[in-house]
């Protein structure tokens, strides 16, 4: 079967999604409900490479396919079977290129060009100061994520470098991501340590992971800023128990660390499925990460600096990037 038409599957399963939910938002969505939207990009980093952009839009609609085997687990993994299990659903795309675009030809000993196209479900609870996610992702790698497409359109509108190395690419596949987050936050009003674990497991990525933040500022609340990895995110209900705590303005500056070992990522090993370009991969990979957060009665917004370490083992150069992570949430 044609990978091409993936896309539009994703695409209509999204739209049905909305459908869906039209009637039950029609009484006005409860306390909490809210859309949110990851942006993350290398160009105020003054790079085009490796992972140089990423996108994921948030909200929160029932879509059982995805979301109610995310509950389930998360259910199995705490004993306590409570219901205050929230939901949300989420839709990404990813883009991975070697450092030199306007290369044409195959760049073996570099990052193979990617691009994963994916829904997500998400299943999330908060009791006192812990947080425990679970998402599943479902969704396409190779040409059909249409990587080519949005990065070579996303390109002609900013005046930069044509990239022509696409057909280097891996073949289309189905891929899928299941993750587990688990949060804890230590502190008070105006600092906190935030500590994170967990795992993930599928074509996509194997990797177990670990880190802490560190945060100042004024009327702290929650798990930290949201963020584009599985997990990373505070869905609307989960927000909502305790919407009197995020009632009204502040802001806060952190700094973290994220550690990963990974024995999988696709995006440097290459296909699972059939013969495709890879590179040697690092096994442990390193994110430091500054940033700002502020909240505006309603509307969200966040800004953060990451620095990562090399994932794959370059035969000159440093293979270490910057890149930005934008985030804007606006509660209804």
């Amino acid at each position: 079967m044609p990978y091409r038409f993936a896309p539009l599957c994703l695409l209509a399963f999204f739209a049905l999604t909305a459908n869906a939910a039209a009637a039950q938002m029609e009484s006005g969505p409860a306390p909490g409900s809210e859309v949110q939207l990851f942006i993350e990009n290398d160009m105020l980093a003054n790079t085009d490479r490796y992972y140089t952009n990423g996108i994921k839009l948030g909200i929160g609609l029932p879509f059982a396919l995805l979301q109610t085997p995310a509950a389930t687990l998360l259910r199995s993994l705490d004993p306590d079977n409570g219901e205050d299990i929230h939901v949300g659903l989420f839709i990404g795309h990813s883009i991975y290129t070697p450092r030199d675009i306007t290369i044409a030809a195959a760049q073996p000993h570099d990052r193979p060009w990617a691009a994963w196209l994916y829904l997500g479900g998400v299943a999330q609870r908060a009791r006192g100061n812990r947080l425990d996610t679970v998402e599943l992702d479902i969704g396409v790698v190779g040409p059909a994520a249409l990587g080519k497409e949005v990065q070579t359109a996303w390109h002609r509108q900013l005046d930069a470098d044509e990239p022509r190395g696409w057909g280097n690419q891996g073949s289309s596949e189905p891929a899928f991501l299941i993750s587990y987050l688990q949060k804890r936050r230590y502190g008070g009003d105006n600092a906190d340590v935030i500590l994170h674990g967990g795992a993930s497991l599928g074509t996509v990525m194997s990797l177990a992971r670990t880190g802490a933040m560190l945060r100042f500022g004024q009327r702290l609340s929650g798990f930290g800023p949201d963020t584009i990895e599985p997990g990373g995110a505070m869905l609307h209900g989960t927000r909502a128990q305790g919407i009197a705590a995020y009632a009204g303005n502040s802001w806060n500056v952190y700094a973290g660390v994220d550690y990963r070992l990974v024995a999988h990522n696709i995006f440097l090993d290459g296909p699972v499925f059939r013969d495709g370009p890879g590179v040697d991969r690092r096994n442990h990979v390193r994110d430091l990460s500054v940033g700002f957060s502020m909240r505006i009665d309603r509307l969200r917004f966040s800004w953060t600096r990451i620095q990562r370490s090399e994932e794959f083992r370059r035969v000159s150069g440093k293979g270490s990037q910057s890149f930005d992570s934008l985030n804007i949430g606006f509660e209804f």
